[in-house]
């Protein structure tokens, strides 16, 4: 990161005067619980030391000067009272969440902005919160605005849903900004509520195997699976007033009235209904140091993402099938929204090399494609780092 870090500073001085502050804002990974945060249920995300980095300072001259070091593009604009779409994806990241200071009454001031990541894009680790809560993270430091980290998380994820137009839940802003080092956090999306707990990374690490698939179907299932717990939840309330989402239903409950439901809506509500309590059963296993039984839940969140939420696809399904007969691979699922992206791995320590080649190997024999790996590690959220300090 070291290197990174003089690459940004760098650029930095050769775009700009002033002297900037330096912000990391990391990617996450989801340990368990997927598709339960538009339910009101319980996420267990960790924030990754995959990131990106920040060099931002004020420039006293009222317009947002920005320079992707990725991109290799500059962009720049005035302060406005409101900003339209600037037609460069990253750009409007940047300019929905100044836009949430703004409608939050704080004045933004002109400010200079370079920046640049590792964290592979399209891999589901969640790149864009990554840059709202870096931005927002760096204008809070630079104009003393006195956001707390709870408000910065909520205009990311506002700036996203408004400004970009992505309908995302709270669960990727939250992570990167709150995460703690060596810790997974399990948050309650109804409460905004969390809890830390520790993962044993003396005894695993943590693998991604990326399908390199593009997850065409994503967004318009997404939209289909929502509206199917929706129908779910109408059901049961005729028989229970204070359901309000999936969250208050409880599996004695849904199987007492599926009859009274389209088996496939009874099949999206009961996968949801279990991972909510998986969620909360798997925290027990880290609190209580059992990681055998947390990979186990992992293998059977993947089981029912296949085949009751139907959102996993062949490759997935393949990269969860190789590990099943891996004695140094105690877990693993397809994470994010599903028909492709990722999968996670929980691998005892000193496999890593022996796992990812026969992986490797029995990937491309079945499907003639190669799979790509992260080795990811469990990191602190979005602050303010001291390049003398980066490794």
């Amino acid at each position: 990161m070291k290197k990174r870090s003089e690459n940004i500073l760098r650029l930095f001085k050769k775009h700009f005067s002033d002297e900037p502050v330096l912000v990391q804002s990391p990617g996450r990974i989801n340990l368990i619980g997927e598709h339960t945060d538009y339910n009101d249920g319980f996420v267990l995300p960790a924030a990754i030391d995959k990131n990106i980095l920040f060099a931002m300072a004020p420039n006293g001259i009222d317009k947002i000067r920005l320079v992707s070091a990725d991109m290799d593009q500059t962009y720049e604009t005035g302060i406005a009272d409101h900003y339209q779409n600037a037609g460069q994806s990253w750009v409007n990241y940047i300019l929905g969440v100044v836009e949430q200071v703004q409608k939050k009454g704080k004045p933004v001031r002109g400010f200079d902005c370079v920046f640049g990541g590792n964290i592979p894009i399209g891999a589901g680790l969640s790149s864009s919160a990554a840059l709202e809560g870096g931005v927002l993270f760096g204008l809070n430091e630079l104009f003393r605005l006195d956001f707390s980290l709870l408000e910065i998380a909520l205009m990311a994820q506002a700036a996203e849903n408004q400004f970009v137009g992505v309908q995302c839940g709270i669960m990727d802003q939250f992570a990167s900004i709150h995460g703690k080092e060596g810790h997974a956090l399990k948050l309650d999306c109804r409460t905004l509520d969390f809890s830390l707990y520790p993962v044993k990374t003396d005894i695993v690490d943590i693998l991604l195997c990326d399908t390199k698939v593009h997850r065409e179907l994503a967004t318009s299932e997404y939209n289909v699976r929502r509206s199917q717990c929706e129908q779910g939840v109408k059901t049961l309330q005729k028989h229970e007033s204070g359901i309000q989402k999936l969250r208050d239903v409880s599996h004695e409950l849904l199987e007492f009235h599926k009859q009274e439901m389209a088996e496939i809506v009874y099949r999206r509500c009961r996968f949801v209904v279990n991972e909510n309590q998986r969620v909360l059963n798997a925290c027990d296993d880290l609190e209580s140091g059992n990681i055998e039984s947390f990979g186990q839940r992992m293998y059977e969140s993947h089981y029912g993402l296949r085949d009751e939420y139907e959102v996993s696809c062949r490759e997935l399904d393949l990269l969860v099938e190789i590990t099943e007969n891996l004695d140094s691979v105690l877990g693993a699922r397809m994470m994010g929204g599903g028909f492709g992206g990722c999968t996670i791995n929980l691998v005892k320590k000193g496999n890593m090399q022996e796992i990812k080649e026969t992986i490797a190997g029995i990937y491309r024999t079945n499907l003639n494609s190669d799979v790509e790996f992260y080795e990811v590690n469990i990191s602190e959220g979005t602050g303010l780092a001291d390049p003398g300090e980066l490794i």
